[in-house]
């Protein structure tokens, strides 16, 4: 029994490890990208104009109310059908969780923002700050204390949701999974292994924030 256990483990870990690599690319990925554009929508959201905070409602209320599956349907599905437009199915998972995780990064930073007193960016502007200098250098080092902790929740629930792509056919960690499974019949292991997998990367995380949000808690 012991030796059928490490045959399998044998056959399974390298190809797991590939597809662990294809779910860490499209989570790191998309987080990248969500944090960029979660920082500008949450800036564009506090200087934008009543029409440019009108659009950026609409985009979050339609990545809240529509579930990201849908979204990568559309995306996958849609633009080659609508618009001729053809992405790899790696690139099309990044893109959705990317817009997906920019949203909720977005009003994160917007509500961050918003909690800073109103006189430190009259102040900085009477100084002479352009509004890049402001946010650069005032503004968002602030607000970067109150919304480390509830982003990295956000980071957690892109690397969980990633695994989702395997339903437009990317090969990540859990279709590389199924795949075993059918040939060996081993799904107890090969789960097992999954489980230990999304644990070791998103438990850390979760750990940090909570660690991160009683510390500066503390410091408040």
């Amino acid at each position: 029994m012991a030796s059928q256990v490490t045959e399998q483990l044998a056959q399974a870990l390298p190809l797991l490890a590939v597809g662990a690599g294809q779910t860490l690319a499209i989570s790191l990925l998309a987080i990248l990208f969500a944090t960029l554009g979660g920082v500008g929508y949450g800036v564009l959201a506090q200087q934008g104009g009543r029409l440019t905070r009108v659009v950026l409602r609409v985009y979050l209320e339609l990545f809240r109310v529509v579930p990201v599956l849908v979204w990568l349907y559309l995306f996958f599905f849609g633009l080659p059908i609508f618009f001729g437009l053809d992405i790899p199915a790696f690139w099309c998972a990044v893109l959705v969780l990317a817009l997906w995780g920019a949203s909720e990064v977005g009003e994160v930073v917007r509500g961050c923002l918003k909690s800073l007193a109103r006189g430190q960016q009259e102040a900085g502007l009477a100084l002479g700050l352009s509004r890049w200098q402001l946010y650069r250098h005032v503004l968002l080092p602030q607000a970067l204390q109150r919304l480390t902790p509830p982003t990295i929740n956000i980071y957690t629930r892109i690397i969980k949701t990633s695994s989702l792509a395997v339903l437009i056919g990317v090969v990540e960690v859990i279709k590389v999974g199924q795949q075993i499974i059918e040939r060996t019949y081993g799904s107890l292991l090969i789960y097992g292994l999954l489980f230990l997998f999304f644990f070791l990367v998103c438990y850390p995380l979760s750990l940090a924030s909570r660690r991160l949000e009683q510390q500066w808690g503390n410091a408040v």
